[in-house]
């Protein structure tokens, strides 16, 4: 028995490393902030605004398509071959609307053909470029030209000076069945983590949670879930006990795995109010 457990534990030290190289590596992007709409012109003379996709960012590194985590994305190979050795950032979208068909297409080990037939990679940087981001735009736009994929596409920038210029565009994109907007900070560099230099704005709130626990449902939940249990990126702990359809309370997000949710607001003690269940972010 003691030369077993010497034999498990030898095992276990000599494929511990190999376990932790071959774990996808998170890849290093641009996040953006909340924007505070009273306060975007308080510091910034002005900004380029897009709008926010809701579909799956990918990160392209030159040879493979990468998810933020850093897993790979099993496309068709014809949605890839020409695409430039450059680093490109951006997401792959179908259509406003449709963020669970492209998970769905984005997520399947084999590619479906006919699926990635819709799915377009909006692309919105180049994250190894040290210009400012008006001279990004023009280097992408470029390097797009020069391969000229349909199913390729540079994301639209509006240059806006204004609060009112922001909520215009916002309520007309939203009102469209938009997600809402993103605005880069003109001049500024691309920045690898959090940044404030990169705003989003939504009709809502939303963040990611890792769940602890399932609670069980009542009345005609009985049996299914009622609600879970998530701890969220400040440390608070609380319960999400709707948004969740039939098929997701019958199979529930696993105990570790993270979720997004939607709130509005926080409680007097810190934590997110009215939050509601968006989906299990697989990415």
């Amino acid at each position: 028995m003691q030369n077993f457990i010497l034999v498990c534990c030898f095992a276990v030290l000599v494929l511990f490393p190999v376990y932790i190289w071959a774990k996808p590596k998170p890849v290093d992007l641009m996040l953006a902030k909340v924007a505070d709409i009273k306060n975007l012109f308080a510091q910034h003379q002005g900004y380029w605004l897009s709008e926010k996709y809701d579909g799956i960012r990918a990160y392209w590194n030159g040879t493979t398509l990468l998810t933020r985590r850093g897993n790979q994305i099993h496309c068709p190979p014809w949605f890839i071959e020409n695409l430039p050795k450059t680093a490109l950032d951006g997401e792959l979208w179908i259509s406003r609307g449709q963020f669970e068909q492209v998970s769905s297409t984005v997520r399947k080990k084999h590619a479906d053909e006919s699926e990635w037939q819709h799915v377009r990679f909006m692309v919105f940087d180049v994250p190894e470029s040290h210009l400012p981001f008006e001279f990004r735009q023009n280097q992408l736009a470029h390097l797009l030209a020069d391969i000229n994929l349909p199913w390729v596409r540079q994301v639209k920038q509006l240059k806006v000076e204004t609060e009112t210029e922001v909520q215009t565009i916002f309520k007309q994109i939203v009102a469209g069945g938009g997600e809402g907007v993103m605005l880069n900070v003109a001049n500024s560099y691309y920045y690898h983590g959090r940044t404030d230099r990169l705003l989003k704005l939504k009709p809502y709130l939303d963040e990611e949670a890792t769940v602890l626990k399932h609670v069980e449902g009542k009345g005609k939940y009985a049996g299914m879930l009622g609600a879970i249990v998530v701890k969220n990126k400040t440390g608070h702990v609380f319960k999400i006990g709707s948004g969740f359809s039939d098929k997701e309370r019958a199979e529930p997000p696993e105990i570790g795995t993270q979720v997004t949710y939607r709130y509005s607001g926080y409680t007097n003690s810190g934590k997110p109010r009215f939050a509601t269940f968006v989906r299990k972010f697989t990415f």
